[in-house]
């Protein structure tokens, strides 16, 4: 309750005293008069931190799947190809053959390209069907062409690494494989189709 009354006098009886935004009660100020008004500020300026926050965040940082669940891992088996010259082999019997696959996410700008073998295995969640490819035994290691400006803090090439890698189908109803990379809001996707037969 404001201390003034209609005529603007403060009331020299009491032990409230209040002067416009600020009140004094007993030994302690209070700004703005009252506890829910202080909690409201409070939650607003919570709710702008909030917002700007996850103003950053575009479509695909939070990327949950296709929602593909009818691929089967005899569909999966075979060879795999990108743009690039990449090349994956996914045996039926789990094991597979990478020559320079990219790291997925932000490690794709690291620069890196790795060779060597290792193992599959097709999963389903509620998001849909992925693959998870991982390097066991890396046997070569590359660099994107043309290469990036040399970064002397660019971290050493992993030895083992993973990949998870989203199941779709395309216009055709042919399968494809992709993860993203680089900065989330972009969208970049890392596309592998059905290596072509020569």
């Amino acid at each position: 309750m404001n201390a003034f009354n209609r005529s603007g006098k403060v009331p020299l009886h009491g032990c409230s005293y209040s002067v416009g935004r600020y009140e004094l009660r007993g030994d302690v100020l209070v700004v703005g008069g009252s506890r829910p008004r202080a909690w409201g500020t409070a939650l607003g300026v919570l709710m702008v931190v909030v917002a700007a926050l996850t103003a950053c965040a575009g479509p695909y940082q939070y990327y949950e799947g296709t929602g593909l669940h009818d691929a089967t891992t005899a569909e999966v088996a075979g060879g795999w190809e990108n743009v690039e010259g990449t090349r994956v082999v996914l045996r039926e019997d789990g094991t597979a053959l990478l020559e320079n696959l990219d790291g997925q996410d932000f490690d794709f700008e690291d620069g890196w390209r790795l060779s060597g073998t290792g193992t599959w295995q097709l999963t389903d969640d509620d998001g849909g069907q992925v693959v998870r490819l991982a390097l066991t035994t890396r046997t070569r290691v590359e660099k994107h062409s043309p290469a990036p400006v040399a970064d002397l803090s660019a971290p050493e090439p992993p030895s083992t690494y993973s990949w998870l890698f989203y199941v779709d189908r395309d216009q055709h109803d042919g399968l494809v494989l992709f993860f993203r990379y680089g900065d989330p809001d972009s969208g970049n996707m890392y596309v592998m189709t059905r290596e072509k037969e020569s």
